[in-house]
């Protein structure tokens, strides 16, 4: 240790200025000489090291260049990959899988059967309701990690994948937009496939009808929205392109996965959704998009809200007509 004081006295005595810091030998320089001093010979306790080469502990709120892009392994990055998707439409993915085989080798032919979306938890309207909000609150969760884990990896998750405020007019005009353009040919398709016998009756909502009842099917779509955009659309479009996926295989894989996940509903669903995530990964990808997933949370909000609060309060003769019923 006092080997060390007086090299440093020295040191600053004689104007001399280290060229590095850290681990491995120090480099000094006084004009054009240079010293170099071997760290091995020092038996002073090891230095913190300066608060700059620290693990930063939130580095979403950092926004220096070196707080970006961390580098991980390959390895690293798929693994987490697929702990997300486990814990969430991956999971949902594999169920439908299975789902589907089940409902193709009944006894009943599809057309004839249902799946419902939003059903009651409870015949008591206080313990439904808190049924209803704890399903909401914890599908989030793996949003959270994904954002979290974006964080990790040295991004600003809401400015990276644009789930921020920045443009709140164009995000919104644009949401409408995609959904409109979705909404119709979706629409289509299913009733096609209700014609052919390839899918099954989607019964969007089978909530009783309380005070509570379109507020719960509104916070269901922002759900729904957020966890397929923010994962399927935005978190994946990351990682995979960390791990150096093209565009174009990107774009199909996250498709194939959003309409696998919709198998329980039949092929008409399946169809329909791959075509959506088509479109929606392909313009988050485009100089359009921008990579900003929030007009396709709204543009999902809006559809879902379409669907589930129409289902629930539209006439019955609308819905027949519709071939809904």
């Amino acid at each position: 240790m006092a080997g060390n004081v007086a090299y440093a006295a020295v040191a600053r005595r004689v104007g001399f200025t280290s060229l590095g810091e850290g681990h491995g030998p120090a480099v000094m320089r006084a004009g054009s000489s240079r010293i170099v001093y071997n760290e091995s010979m020092d038996t002073s306790p090891a230095r913190t090291p300066p608060r700059t080469q620290r693990r930063l502990r939130t580095p979403w709120l950092d926004q220096t260049p070196h707080a970006r892009h961390l580098p991980q392994s390959r390895r690293s990055i798929a693994g987490e990959i697929w702990i997300v998707l486990g814990l969430s439409l991956g999971q949902s993915a594999v169920y439908a899988l299975v789902s589907i085989i089940a409902r193709l080798t009944a006894e009943t032919a599809l057309r004839d059967q249902a799946a419902t979306l939003n059903t009651s938890q409870s015949p008591r309207p206080w313990l439904d309701l808190t049924y209803q909000v704890l399903s909401v609150a914890f599908a989030l969760v793996p949003v959270a990690l994904a954002l979290y884990l974006l964080a990790r990896s040295g991004r600003n998750p809401w400015r990276t994948i644009g789930l921020d405020a920045r443009r709140p007019a164009r995000d919104l005009a644009t949401g409408v937009g995609l959904a409109a353009l979705i909404g119709i040919p979706w629409l289509g398709l299913y009733l096609a496939g209700r014609a052919l016998g390839v899918t099954v009756d989607v019964q969007a909502s089978t909530l009783n009808l309380l005070w509570w009842t379109i507020p719960v099917l509104v916070l269901k779509a922002l759900m729904n929205a957020l966890l397929e955009e923010v994962i399927v659309v935005g978190y994946l479009s990351e990682r995979l392109s960390d791990l150096g996926w093209p565009a174009g295989r990107l774009i199909l894989g996250t498709a194939l996965l959003r309409g696998s996940y919709h198998l329980y509903q039949g092929i008409g669903p399946f169809v329909g959704n791959v075509l959506m995530g088509l479109v929606f990964t392909g313009f988050y990808l485009s100089r359009w998009g921008r990579r900003r997933v929030l007009p396709l949370v709204v543009a999902h909000t809006l559809l879902d809200i379409v669907s589930f609060v129409g289902y629930q309060f539209a006439p019955h003769a609308w819905l027949q007509a519709l071939g809904l019923v």
